[in-house]
Protein backbone atom coordinates (compact mmCIF):
# COMPACT_ATOMS: atom_id res chain seq x y z
CA UNK A 1 0.00 0.00 0.00
CA UNK A 2 1.80 3.70 -0.96
CA UNK A 3 1.66 6.35 1.60
CA UNK A 4 -0.82 9.58 0.52
CA UNK A 5 1.17 12.00 -1.21
CA UNK A 6 1.49 14.79 1.10
CA UNK A 7 2.06 12.07 3.59
CA UNK A 8 5.40 10.96 1.54
CA UNK A 9 6.47 14.75 0.08
CA UNK A 10 5.94 15.86 4.42
CA UNK A 11 8.64 12.70 4.53
CA UNK A 12 10.27 13.38 2.65
CA UNK A 13 10.88 17.48 3.55
CA UNK A 14 11.28 16.10 7.11
CA UNK A 15 14.39 13.96 5.91
CA UNK A 16 16.14 16.52 4.07
CA UNK A 17 15.99 19.35 6.32
CA UNK A 18 17.70 17.71 9.28
CA UNK A 19 20.25 19.82 10.99
CA UNK A 20 22.95 17.82 9.70
CA UNK A 21 23.84 15.07 6.69
CA UNK A 22 26.76 13.16 6.41
CA UNK A 23 28.60 13.21 2.54
CA UNK A 24 29.16 9.53 3.28
CA UNK A 25 31.69 7.61 5.49
CA UNK A 26 34.95 8.38 3.53
CA UNK A 27 37.57 9.96 5.56
CA UNK A 28 37.07 13.81 5.84
CA UNK A 29 32.92 13.52 5.12
CA UNK A 30 31.65 16.39 6.98
CA UNK A 31 28.28 17.47 7.87
CA UNK A 32 25.69 18.96 4.86
CA UNK A 33 23.53 21.39 6.14
CA UNK A 34 20.53 22.28 3.72
CA UNK A 35 18.62 25.43 4.06
CA UNK A 36 14.95 24.61 4.79
CA UNK A 37 13.86 26.70 1.63
CA UNK A 38 16.51 25.06 -0.29
CA UNK A 39 15.08 21.74 0.94
CA UNK A 40 11.95 22.76 -0.19
CA UNK A 41 13.04 23.92 -3.66
CA UNK A 42 14.82 20.92 -4.46
CA UNK A 43 11.81 18.89 -3.06
CA UNK A 44 9.63 20.81 -5.16
CA UNK A 45 11.29 19.98 -8.11
CA UNK A 46 12.26 16.28 -7.70
CA UNK A 47 8.29 16.28 -7.03
CA UNK A 48 7.47 17.63 -10.47
CA UNK A 49 10.03 15.21 -12.02
CA UNK A 50 7.60 12.73 -10.66
CA UNK A 51 4.61 13.86 -12.09
CA UNK A 52 6.49 13.98 -15.69
CA UNK A 53 7.87 10.40 -14.91
CA UNK A 54 4.44 9.17 -14.53
CA UNK A 55 3.13 11.34 -17.38
CA UNK A 56 5.70 9.01 -19.66
CA UNK A 57 4.64 6.17 -18.14
CA UNK A 58 0.98 7.12 -19.08
CA UNK A 59 2.06 7.82 -22.91
CA UNK A 60 3.78 4.58 -23.06
CA UNK A 61 0.48 2.69 -21.99
CA UNK A 62 -1.64 4.81 -23.96
CA UNK A 63 1.09 3.92 -27.18
CA UNK A 64 1.40 7.43 -27.81
CA UNK A 65 3.66 8.09 -30.46
CA UNK A 66 7.72 7.75 -29.96
CA UNK A 67 8.93 11.61 -30.69
CA UNK A 68 5.72 12.48 -28.36
CA UNK A 69 7.48 10.07 -25.73
CA UNK A 70 11.15 11.06 -26.52
CA UNK A 71 10.74 14.89 -26.20
CA UNK A 72 8.98 14.17 -22.92
CA UNK A 73 11.71 12.14 -22.11
CA UNK A 74 14.26 15.03 -22.79
CA UNK A 75 12.32 17.43 -20.49
CA UNK A 76 12.62 15.58 -17.73
CA UNK A 77 16.49 14.70 -18.48
CA UNK A 78 16.74 18.45 -18.42
CA UNK A 79 15.04 18.96 -15.22
CA UNK A 80 17.26 15.90 -13.37
CA UNK A 81 20.02 18.28 -14.99
CA UNK A 82 18.85 21.69 -13.34
CA UNK A 83 18.50 19.58 -9.79
CA UNK A 84 22.00 18.47 -10.04
CA UNK A 85 23.24 22.15 -11.24
CA UNK A 86 21.28 23.55 -8.28
CA UNK A 87 22.98 20.59 -5.73
CA UNK A 88 26.55 21.25 -7.56
CA UNK A 89 26.70 24.70 -7.04
CA UNK A 90 25.63 24.66 -3.55
CA UNK A 91 28.45 22.48 -3.06
CA UNK A 92 30.86 24.23 -4.49
CA UNK A 93 29.60 27.29 -2.53
CA UNK A 94 28.85 25.50 0.86
CA UNK A 95 31.26 22.18 1.05
CA UNK A 96 34.31 23.34 -0.93
CA UNK A 97 34.54 26.68 1.00
CA UNK A 98 34.00 25.08 4.50
CA UNK A 99 36.80 22.53 3.70
CA UNK A 100 38.86 24.78 2.66
CA UNK A 101 38.92 26.57 5.94
CA UNK A 102 39.02 22.96 7.73
CA UNK A 103 41.84 22.38 5.69
CA UNK A 104 40.67 19.42 4.32
CA UNK A 105 40.15 20.68 0.51
CA UNK A 106 42.37 17.58 -1.38
CA UNK A 107 39.72 15.09 0.11
CA UNK A 108 36.59 16.97 -0.66
CA UNK A 109 38.02 17.89 -4.40
CA UNK A 110 39.00 14.21 -4.67
CA UNK A 111 35.59 12.86 -3.69
CA UNK A 112 33.56 15.83 -5.94
CA UNK A 113 35.90 14.36 -8.72
CA UNK A 114 34.38 10.75 -8.28
CA UNK A 115 31.13 12.08 -7.74
CA UNK A 116 31.67 14.22 -10.99
CA UNK A 117 33.23 11.24 -13.41
CA UNK A 118 30.17 9.02 -12.02
CA UNK A 119 27.65 11.52 -12.79
CA UNK A 120 29.21 12.52 -16.62
CA UNK A 121 29.19 9.30 -17.72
Amino acid sequence: MTQPKSDSLSQAKQNLTRTSRSHGEEVGAHPHVHSEEQARQLINRLSRIEGHIRGVKTMIVESRACPEVLIQIAAVRGALDRVARIILDEHLSECIGRAAEEGNIEVEIQALKEALDRFLR
